[in-house]
């Protein structure tokens, strides 16, 4: 069977198992097991990345998990972006390599420019966590090719630090070249502007979001839907798509 053609979930992650994806650790970091999980149950290998590597180690795609990386001095993410780790992961974004940024992660990103604008406190100034709704904007970027534009999805919300925010110009960018990749759906949780969850760059390869996909993806331990309680795993199509990308690719 080509690779091209759809093929049965059960014989896919065999198929793709020859994919690598790094999952960075910072101190502070607290998603890093959960999305190397992740990696795992949509059929790849999760390679263990330390933020003081220079190397990464030839893997395939980059997940820069949630927590609170160098317990967010300064600001969230704003050390992080310094980690010897994050040298090479912009080298490799700036490349094409997928980079996916998890709620601390999204922070990071935007720190190291790889992604626009800024998250800055809640505007409610009081942790959340909660499970979101959320609407696909983009469905052609490198860990969204699973989903289809408009459809709306369950995911894991948990951050004190949520609010997007980007100046007027910015943002008619992001809308004018499709690059907001998710909103928020029924109650912006965070005071994100225009109901911003995510975004991309310009290439599609980078992706930012605060809610967090990693808890979604096993039936039994995700959020609620239509099939029953915590049997939510729209988080999974996250990992997928990434490696539909990669064997397109």
């Amino acid at each position: 069977m080509s690779v091209t053609e759809p093929m049965p979930a059960a014989v896919a992650a065999p198929v793709l198992a020859g994919a690598r994806i790094g999952v960075i650790t910072f101190p502070g970091t607290l998603d890093d097991r959960d999305a190397s999980r992740a990696v795992r149950l949509a059929g790849a290998e999760a390679v263990s990345l330390w933020h003081a590597d220079e190397s990464l180690q030839d893997v395939d795609a980059v997940v820069l998990p949630g927590g609170f990386s160098y317990g967010d001095y300064l600001r969230a993410g704003a050390i992080s972006r310094f980690a010897p780790a994050m040298a090479a992961v912009v080298d490799a974004a700036n490349g094409g390599m997928p980079v996916l940024g998890i709620c601390n992660g999204f922070q990071v990103l935007t720190e190291a420019h790889l992604l626009p604008g800024s998250m800055v406190k809640n505007d409610h100034l009081h942790f959340v966590c909660r499970e979101q709704s959320l609407v696909v904007e983009n469905a052609r970027t490198a860990w969204t090719n699973e989903f289809r534009r408009g459809q709306q999805i369950t995911i894991p919300l948990k951050n004190q630090d949520g609010q997007f925010v980007a100046d007027e110009r910015t943002l008619d960018e992001l809308e004018g070249e499709g690059r907001v990749v998710f909103r928020y759906d029924g109650w912006n949780p965070n005071g994100s502007r225009r109901d911003i969850a995510g975004i991309t760059n310009d290439r599609g390869n980078v992706v930012g979001l605060m809610p967090h996909p990693e808890h979604a993806v096993e039936a039994g331990f995700g959020p609620a839907s239509a099939e029953g309680p915590r049997a939510g795993v729209d988080g999974l199509t996250f990992f997928t798509s990434v490696l539909s990308s990669l064997v397109h690719a």
